[in-house]
């Protein structure tokens, strides 16, 4: 099962009782703070959870699978996740 943006809002909205409306709207710019951030090349970090970087990768040889094709993937940025410690173990604990 995938936990989705609308499952997080009902959380938010039985947890904390504030109108669905609301807490969309505080989800919302929660996501928009971090997307700004990624953008501007800034890691998030999120005490306890983990860590968002932004990481830039140099062009490189690739090829099309479908055709065998080589060419050239331009250089590009991409986010990755190195998620807490804390998290790790939690996960790790719910599967033992």
């Amino acid at each position: 099962m995938t936990l989705t943006k609308a499952d997080i809002v009902d959380t938010v909205t039985e947890r904390l009782g504030y109108s669905k409306i609301r807490s969309s709207e505080v989800i919302e710019t929660v996501l928009e703070i971090m997307k700004k951030s990624l953008e501007n090349g800034e890691d998030v970090l999120i005490s306890g959870f983990g860590k968002l970087c932004v990481k830039d990768k140099d062009a490189r040889k690739g090829r099309n699978p479908a055709t065998g094709e080589d060419l050239i993937l331009d250089k590009r940025r991409v986010v990755t996740f190195k998620s807490s410690t804390i998290l790790r173990n939690r996960v790790n604990d719910k599967k033992a």
